[in-house]
């Protein structure tokens, strides 16, 4: 305990620094996120994880009302801390979904997060009745589609995460992608072990990082202790996406397990068999081989068989500590990272050089111009992806799809070069974007964002003279040329349309 004690010592001014505006609209004081993890987080582990600093999510997919009250009221008992309730509508049947939706907004649950199909009426229903809404996506197309369907914030899962995986891509690229496009909170999930990772992803743009795996093995986590050792001994290659385990969910739903006897295929086919097979029990109720049942404390049966649920971060996780202890030595390695890749500034020996202030001062004028262009192509990538679900004919499609490309592409490199920098991304998108969808004739939406790339293209020949970095000059003025190249194109397809 003496190491946990001198760690937390240090965390008050640290996290601090590391707040973010996610940590606000939580309330939580440091950026990390306890996944809302199905069965195995529960009140007691998140609890500990809130009162530690962090945010955390009950995992209460597909379970009943009572479970969920009796939880809610168990984690009020330990912390008067903002929590959330995670639910999953693809994995529930629908009667039982609104029940739980209802339930949660009569708890008055702070913050409900949501995961896989993004369903509109279930996010209007909650923000209606003031609750915060957190989605996980794991594309950069439903990053959008969360985006406009009104949540808060989101988390993007990449393919390294335990548990269901949504996309496929690593998490560094899809959170790329997804920070090139949305104007509201993002968090990162998938693999996260290390406080290395956790600064990793906060100067990448993240505002905070979940932790799924590295939560499972501790204490206070209702997993079961096979469950928990099993990820202990384990290492990466341990690790398999399959979609052997699979009752209970949606067809074709991915899972990253633990290797064991039903992935290696010594059950016979998971897809092909007509009779389910129980292998254990929960307090009356079966569980099935191959369903998505993990090992719980409340269980019963054949272990091994179970999924296995672990992501890659599992090669880090070397014991089962409390949460606390967890949690207090990712942020330790945390400061020590953030501190190497942050020194502190020296101060300059001669107050009469004047030439770091006046570098400081162009750089600043620099990020504006930058963010201010970032703030334009996040609105023409928001505008064309909205007009993509609303273009029937092939030739428009192509030319949309095209502008789409390039916009996220743009986005992408000026966030690059404002972090390089070491500045502050935006995270506004004006009122372009809302002006644009106001028109509902796609031609004459098409020439109103034309006039934005136009002034894109102005704000570009003003700005390329000041920029003497020549791996910056150049991407602007291939971003020069491509938003020229795109006037072009929609000028001529709007002057011979078909």
């Amino acid at each position: 305990m003496t190491q946990t004690t001198a760690v937390h010592d240090d965390l008050p001014d640290f996290s601090s620094t590391l707040r973010t505006p996610l940590c606000e609209l939580l309330g939580c004081r440091l950026p990390l996120i306890l996944a809302g993890m199905g069965g195995v987080a529960r009140s007691e582990l998140v609890a500990a994880v809130t009162l530690t600093g962090g945010f955390g999510f009950l995992g209460m997919a597909r379970e009943p009302l009572a479970l969920i009250e009796a939880q809610v009221r168990k984690v009020r008992e330990q912390t008067k801390k903002r929590f959330g309730v995670n639910l999953i509508p693809a994995g529930t049947e629908p009667d039982l979904l609104q029940q739980q939706v209802k339930l949660c907004i009569r708890l008055g649950v702070p913050v409900v997060g949501l995961f896989w199909d993004i369903r509109r009426e279930v996010i209007a229903q909650l923000r209606e009745a003031g609750v915060t809404v957190v989605h996980q996506v794991g594309s950069m197309a439903q990053a959008l589609e969360a985006r406009e369907a009104g949540v808060d914030a989101l988390i993007v899962q990449g393919v390294e995460a335990g548990g269901h995986v949504h996309g496929r891509q690593p998490l560094e690229k899809i959170l790329a992608d997804v920070l090139a496009v949305v104007d509201i909170p993002v968090a990162a999930a998938g693999g996260i072990a290390t406080g290395e990772a956790v600064v990793q992803l906060l100067s990448q743009g993240a505002q905070a990082a979940v932790l799924g795996t590295a939560l499972l093995a501790t204490q206070e986590s209702f997993a079961h202790e096979y469950h928990k050792q099993r990820v202990v001994d384990a290492t990466v290659q341990d690790t398999v996406l399959t979609e052997d385990f699979h009752i209970n969910w949606p067809a074709h739903a991915a899972v990253r397990v633990l290797r064991n006897s039903v992935t290696r295929g010594e059950h016979g086919d998971p897809h092909t068999q007509a009779h389910r097979q129980p292998i254990g029990e929960e307090e009356g109720r079966p569980i099935y081989l191959f369903s998505t049942d993990s090992p719980l404390r409340s269980m019963t049966g054949d272990f091994e068989a179970m999924a296995l649920y672990a992501g890659l971060g599992v090669g880090h996780i070397a014991s089962i500590p409390s949460a606390a202890e967890r949690i207090g030595e990712i942020m330790q390695h945390a400061r020590l990272e953030w501190h190497r890749l942050h020194p502190p500034e020296v101060e300059l020996s001669s107050p009469v050089c004047y030439a770091p202030e006046f570098e400081r001062v162009r750089n600043a004028e620099l990020m504006t111009r930058l963010n201010e262009l970032l703030e334009a192509e996040r609105a023409g990538v928001r505008v064309t992806a909205q007009t993509l679900a609303q273009v029937p004919d092939p030739a428009t499609r192509s030319l949309v799809e095209a502008v789409y490309r390039d916009e996220v592409q743009w986005c992408t490199m000026l966030l690059h070069a404002i972090r390089a920098m070491g500045g502050k991304s935006s995270t506004h998108t004006g009122d372009f974007f809302q002006k644009a969808m106001a028109i509902a004739d796609v031609n004459e939406r098409l020439a109103f964002l034309n006039r934005g790339q136009g002034w894109v293209a102005k704000k570009l020949r003003e700005l390329l003279p000041m920029v003497e970095d020549p791996v910056l000059n150049r991407n602007l003025a291939r971003m020069l040329d491509s938003h020229v190249e795109n006037l072009d194109k929609v000028n001529d397809h709007l002057a011979h349309p078909g």
